[in-house]
Protein backbone atom coordinates (compact mmCIF):
# COMPACT_ATOMS: atom_id res chain seq x y z
CA UNK A 1 0.00 0.00 0.00
CA UNK A 2 1.17 3.25 -0.97
CA UNK A 3 0.66 6.52 0.48
CA UNK A 4 1.43 10.17 -0.91
CA UNK A 5 1.50 13.43 1.43
CA UNK A 6 2.10 17.07 0.66
CA UNK A 7 3.38 19.47 3.21
CA UNK A 8 3.47 22.76 2.96
CA UNK A 9 5.54 25.84 5.72
CA UNK A 10 6.38 29.29 5.74
CA UNK A 11 7.72 31.43 8.33
CA UNK A 12 8.56 35.70 8.35
CA UNK A 13 12.02 36.35 8.04
CA UNK A 14 13.30 39.08 10.69
CA UNK A 15 17.12 40.08 11.07
CA UNK A 16 19.45 38.64 13.90
CA UNK A 17 17.62 35.31 14.11
CA UNK A 18 19.29 32.43 13.13
CA UNK A 19 18.34 30.84 9.69
CA UNK A 20 17.85 26.86 10.10
CA UNK A 21 17.18 25.02 6.73
CA UNK A 22 16.99 21.13 6.46
CA UNK A 23 18.50 20.57 9.78
CA UNK A 24 21.61 22.74 9.44
CA UNK A 25 22.82 26.52 10.34
CA UNK A 26 22.65 28.73 6.86
CA UNK A 27 24.61 31.77 7.52
CA UNK A 28 22.34 35.51 6.59
CA UNK A 29 21.57 38.41 7.88
CA UNK A 30 17.46 37.24 8.43
CA UNK A 31 16.27 33.92 9.85
CA UNK A 32 12.89 32.51 10.10
CA UNK A 33 10.49 33.74 13.16
CA UNK A 34 8.82 30.75 15.36
CA UNK A 35 7.65 28.64 17.91
CA UNK A 36 10.30 26.23 17.60
CA UNK A 37 13.48 26.77 15.51
CA UNK A 38 11.33 27.52 12.50
CA UNK A 39 12.87 25.34 9.94
CA UNK A 40 10.65 25.46 7.23
CA UNK A 41 11.76 22.86 5.25
CA UNK A 42 11.71 19.72 7.67
CA UNK A 43 7.95 21.31 9.25
CA UNK A 44 7.02 21.01 5.04
CA UNK A 45 8.54 17.41 5.17
CA UNK A 46 7.04 16.98 8.40
CA UNK A 47 3.70 17.68 7.44
CA UNK A 48 3.87 16.14 4.09
CA UNK A 49 4.87 12.78 6.41
CA UNK A 50 2.02 13.01 8.93
CA UNK A 51 -0.59 13.47 5.89
CA UNK A 52 0.73 10.51 4.31
CA UNK A 53 0.54 8.71 7.46
CA UNK A 54 -3.02 9.96 7.88
CA UNK A 55 -1.77 11.52 11.23
CA UNK A 56 -3.22 15.36 10.71
CA UNK A 57 -0.29 17.51 10.92
CA UNK A 58 2.05 19.18 12.59
CA UNK A 59 0.16 21.60 14.61
CA UNK A 60 -1.96 19.54 16.14
CA UNK A 61 1.35 16.70 16.91
CA UNK A 62 3.72 19.60 18.22
CA UNK A 63 1.21 22.85 19.47
CA UNK A 64 3.07 25.98 19.02
CA UNK A 65 1.32 26.89 22.48
CA UNK A 66 3.28 24.37 24.38
CA UNK A 67 5.86 25.71 26.18
CA UNK A 68 7.55 23.09 25.92
CA UNK A 69 8.35 22.99 22.14
CA UNK A 70 9.40 26.50 22.40
CA UNK A 71 12.99 27.03 20.81
CA UNK A 72 13.24 22.94 19.95
CA UNK A 73 15.55 22.13 17.57
CA UNK A 74 13.44 20.80 14.52
CA UNK A 75 15.16 17.66 14.13
CA UNK A 76 13.92 16.20 16.84
CA UNK A 77 10.58 16.92 16.02
CA UNK A 78 11.57 14.97 12.52
CA UNK A 79 12.40 12.27 14.75
CA UNK A 80 9.31 11.98 16.56
CA UNK A 81 7.54 12.30 13.67
CA UNK A 82 9.42 9.52 11.93
CA UNK A 83 8.48 6.91 15.43
CA UNK A 84 5.06 8.10 14.48
CA UNK A 85 5.15 7.35 11.11
CA UNK A 86 6.88 3.89 11.60
CA UNK A 87 4.95 3.14 14.45
CA UNK A 88 2.17 3.24 12.10
CA UNK A 89 4.01 0.59 10.52
CA UNK A 90 5.09 2.98 7.26
CA UNK A 91 8.48 3.69 5.32
CA UNK A 92 9.41 6.42 3.70
CA UNK A 93 10.01 5.42 -0.44
CA UNK A 94 10.97 8.79 -1.05
CA UNK A 95 11.03 12.60 -0.77
CA UNK A 96 10.67 15.42 -3.03
CA UNK A 97 11.01 19.43 -1.39
CA UNK A 98 11.64 22.70 -2.32
CA UNK A 99 12.52 25.92 -0.61
CA UNK A 100 11.37 29.07 -2.03
CA UNK A 101 13.78 31.79 -0.82
CA UNK A 102 15.21 35.30 -2.32
CA UNK A 103 18.37 34.99 -0.72
CA UNK A 104 20.78 34.01 0.29
CA UNK A 105 21.46 31.02 -2.22
CA UNK A 106 21.46 27.67 -0.69
CA UNK A 107 22.60 25.82 -3.46
CA UNK A 108 25.95 24.80 -2.09
CA UNK A 109 24.69 24.03 1.02
CA UNK A 110 21.81 20.98 -0.25
CA UNK A 111 23.82 18.20 -0.24
CA UNK A 112 24.26 18.77 3.63
CA UNK A 113 21.45 18.95 4.19
CA UNK A 114 19.92 15.63 2.59
CA UNK A 115 22.94 14.19 4.55
CA UNK A 116 21.98 16.10 7.70
CA UNK A 117 17.59 14.72 6.96
CA UNK A 118 18.88 11.04 5.64
CA UNK A 119 20.65 11.26 9.45
CA UNK A 120 17.64 12.04 11.15
CA UNK A 121 15.24 9.80 9.16
CA UNK A 122 17.32 6.93 9.16
CA UNK A 123 16.83 6.64 5.60
CA UNK A 124 19.17 6.71 2.49
CA UNK A 125 19.94 10.23 1.31
CA UNK A 126 19.33 9.19 -2.63
CA UNK A 127 15.27 9.01 -1.52
CA UNK A 128 15.66 12.66 -0.77
CA UNK A 129 15.34 15.87 -3.12
CA UNK A 130 15.88 19.62 -1.84
CA UNK A 131 15.61 21.90 -4.39
CA UNK A 132 15.98 25.86 -4.39
CA UNK A 133 13.88 28.54 -6.25
CA UNK A 134 13.38 32.14 -5.88
CA UNK A 135 10.18 33.75 -6.37
CA UNK A 136 11.92 36.42 -8.67
CA UNK A 137 11.78 39.23 -6.64
CA UNK A 138 7.86 39.04 -6.26
CA UNK A 139 5.81 39.34 -3.30
CA UNK A 140 7.01 38.32 0.37
CA UNK A 141 9.47 36.13 -0.93
CA UNK A 142 10.95 38.32 -2.91
CA UNK A 143 11.19 41.33 -0.85
CA UNK A 144 12.99 38.95 1.70
CA UNK A 145 10.42 39.28 4.34
CA UNK A 146 9.14 35.78 4.18
CA UNK A 147 10.39 31.92 3.29
CA UNK A 148 8.09 29.08 2.62
CA UNK A 149 8.74 25.26 1.74
CA UNK A 150 6.84 22.26 0.07
CA UNK A 151 6.87 18.64 -0.11
CA UNK A 152 5.58 15.47 -1.00
CA UNK A 153 6.86 12.07 0.27
CA UNK A 154 5.94 8.58 -0.81
CA UNK A 155 5.33 6.18 2.31
CA UNK A 156 5.19 2.60 1.43
CA UNK A 157 3.10 0.23 4.43
CA UNK A 158 5.64 -2.62 5.45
Amino acid sequence: MFRIGFGFDTHQLQPDIPLFLGGILIPHTKGSVGHSDADVLIHAIIDALLGAAGLRDIGNQFPDNDPGLKGIDSKILLERTMQLVRENRFEIGNIDSTVVLQNPKISAAIPEMIQTLAKVMQISASQISVKAKTSEKLGFIGREEGISAYAIVLLQKN
